[in-house]
């Protein structure tokens, strides 16, 4: 009997805290967005306190200088370990102290929510994947939720920069918005134009390997339209032959792999979560298959940063460009120093310069020739 009334209590004690920060967001100048799903939702005009739901959405917050008005995270922003390949994370220790409101990959509490010592005026998620229904969720928190699509730089580029659009009218950062978009396009175009007129028998085949899809992978994971190698027109073994739609994360055989023999191999560190005993790197030093490939014997091995790690990391896969275009193709990128060219990539989107971090943390060989023996 206690018990069930305690339980109503509580259940109580929720409604009354939803009809009163209901009430308190419809006070004052407000104005209407339509979000990524295509609901118009109602924001205060000026929104000081937000939480960010769903894989890669802090990420956003961060490229438009809006971290400061972060009143809580999910539990991945409060972990410690040694690896960490998330830009935005890195150059924000503050996120490690604030509050956690749910768990990682959008997976919601709302009387957490609901509990923090700074309400969110706007909840921002990111949807489609995985985690809670975003109209459930602004029903029993009282609190508007805006979706958003992730969106990736190949298939989705829209998407991506639609959101980033959203994210900057709803939080009057609509020039720091465009800003970055144009950043975006600028980047890739330039590496387009530094390799379109490469002739076909000068262009290295290639292979990347050890690509991270919901935690770590061996050797064989990979990805047929990875982004920088799609940046730099570079031949990919692993790209479907008829130049379609490919999926993401895949599997290539270690026997196509042997077959298809290509000239240079690029190692994704993210693999080295796996430890000294198994994961790619493991591989390519002990696997007979692969130790009969010509990279592997020519030394042709180079480390490059995680691509996926929580949702894809949009400034890595810039500085990755980079890096590949000019091992793949010297001649075209003599003025280009990697690292500091990654730097200047998170120096615009995050305002700090956070390369090092990252290559400490993945054993300096990040852009770096890899030692097999």
């Amino acid at each position: 009997m206690d018990r069930s009334i305690a339980i109503m209590g509580a259940g109580l004690g929720l409604c009354v805290l939803v009809f009163i920060f209901t009430v308190a967001a419809q006070a004052g100048a407000t104005q209407k967005i339509t979000d990524a799903a295509g609901k118009i939702v109602v924001l205060p005009d000026k929104v000081d306190h937000i939480i960010c739901s769903g894989s890669g959405c802090l990420r956003l917050v961060t490229y438009l200088g809006a971290q400061n008005l972060v009143v809580g995270v999910d539990d991945i922003e409060r972990r410690n370990n040694r690896f960490d390949a998330r830009p935005y994370a890195l150059a924000n220790p503050q996120f490690k102290t604030l509050p956690v409101f749910g768990g990682f990959r959008g997976r919601d509490i709302p009387e957490k929510i609901l509990g923090l010592p700074v309400l969110p005026q706007v909840i921002f998620k990111i949807h489609g994947v995985a985690g809670d229904d975003p109209g459930k969720l602004s029903r029993k928190t009282g609190i508007p939720v805006v979706t958003l699509k992730y969106g990736d730089l190949v298939h989705s580029r829209q998407d991506f920069y639609n959101a980033l659009t959203i994210l900057g009218q709803a939080l009057d950062r609509q020039a720091r918005a465009q800003e970055v978009i144009h950043f975006f396009d600028a980047e890739i175009q330039a590496l387009e134009d530094r390799t379109r007129n490469v002739p076909g028998a000068e262009k290295k085949t290639c292979f990347v390997g050890g690509i991270a899809f919901k935690g770590p992978h061996g050797f064989q994971s990979t990805e047929p339209r990875y982004p920088p190698f799609e940046f730099v027109n570079a031949r990919n073994i692993a790209r479907p032959a008829d130049h379609g739609t490919a999926p993401g994360q895949s599997n290539f055989s270690r026997e196509k792999i042997l077959t298809l023999d290509p000239r240079v191999l690029f190692l994704d560190l993210s693999t080295l979560q796996m430890g000294s005993d198994q994961g790619g790197l493991y591989e390519l030093q002990k696997d007979p298959v692969y130790q009969g490939l010509s990279a592997v014997k020519a030394g042709a091995v180079f480390g490059v940063l995680p691509y996926n790690w929580y949702a894809q990391n949009f400034g890595s896969i810039l500085a990755d460009s980079w890096f590949i275009g000019k091992i793949l193709y010297p001649e075209q990128f003599t003025d280009i120093e990697p690292e500091q060219k990654a730097d200047e990539i998170y120096t615009f989107l995050l305002s700090k310069p956070v390369f090092q971090r990252m290559n400490q943390s993945f054993d300096q060989k990040v852009f770096k020739r890899i030692n097999l023996n």
